[in-house]
């Protein structure tokens, strides 16, 4: 699983013209499925990325979670982060999970960010949306299951 997450002022995302999901201070988190991922992944990375402390606190050092600033989560669908260009000028989408397994996972990514105490904001798996945001710092993490599940090297 691939995240882009952002600390946001705020963020929003639209479908059919109507608001779907808005949330004030918190993460706009972008949540890619591949086609080897599991539950076990999809809970590790919620926990990862909720647990991340990277608001300012009094000494401007990123110190602060989503708990200490009383913080909300919008989460939406992007199987673009999957998307490969090495080869030509229009990416390949064939690395991305196809919409059964996506929908499972993008599902319970929601549901285990609920669990953990944020019940998201959120978009509609494989719809159309316009998100906005108003990026905070700006920060912005990119999240891999694969490189932060893989064992450290040793020098």
């Amino acid at each position: 699983m691939r995240a882009v997450l952002t600390r946001v002022k705020s963020a929003s995302v639209v479908i059919d013209g109507k608001v779907n999901g808005q949330i004030g201070r918190g993460f706009l988190i972008l949540l890619g499925i591949g086609p080897n991922d599991t539950e076990k992944e999809c809970r590790y990375l919620a926990e990862k990325a909720l647990g991340l402390r990277i608001f300012t606190d009094e000494n401007d050092k990123m110190n602060l979670g989503l708990a200490d600033i009383g913080g909300q989560v919008l989460v939406v669908s992007q199987f673009t982060l999957y998307g490969n260009c090495r080869k030509g000028r229009r990416p390949s989408f064939t690395d991305a999970a196809g919409p059964e397994l996506g929908n499972e996972l993008y599902e319970k990514f929601l549901q285990y960010c609920a669990e953990l105490g944020y019940p998201p904001q959120h978009g509609e798996f494989g719809a159309h949306m316009e998100v906005e945001s108003v990026n905070d710092g700006p920060v912005t993490l990119i999240l891999d299951t694969q490189q932060l599940l893989e064992e450290p090297r040793r020098k």
